[in-house]
């Protein structure tokens, strides 16, 4: 994959504005923060937002890829003030789970989620080889 940032765009802070890839794709249904039994690991955003980031590796890494291999991520929350009040928080679980690696993202605040209780849903694409 080709990160592309245009010069003609303000610089990125914590994604890509486009990823170029080739190779076979995979397209991970959207994850909330819940374990294997399907409950809800804590009412706390960050706790909530690091197991749906978990939840989307397991998908990709059972596929045969890592964290590497994501090229696009859409964060759905339930309230963007709670996002950006532990955003730094929130970027520290990001980079344990992912490194420095910032695929395209997009981040869309929601009235609700499907499942009660969650407060973040990720849904990924990945470029498998």
């Amino acid at each position: 994959m080709v990160i592309i940032n245009s010069k003609e765009l303000s610089a990125p802070r914590g994604y890509s504005h486009g990823i170029l890839a080739t190779g076979r794709l995979l397209f991970v249904a959207g994850q909330v923060g819940w374990n294997a039994r399907a409950e809800i690991v804590s009412d706390r955003f960050v706790e909530q937002f690091d197991q749906a980031l978990a939840n989307v590796l397991s998908v990709v890494a059972e596929a045969g890829g890592s964290a590497q291999s994501i090229a696009r991520l859409t964060i759905y929350v339930t309230d963007k003030a709670e996002y950006l009040a532990a955003q730094q928080e929130i970027g520290g679980r990001y980079r344990v789970r992912m490194g420095k690696h910032y695929p395209a993202m997009t981040l869309v605040e929601v009235k609700a989620l499907l499942e009660d209780g969650a407060k973040v849903e990720i849904e990924a694409t990945a470029v498998l080889d």
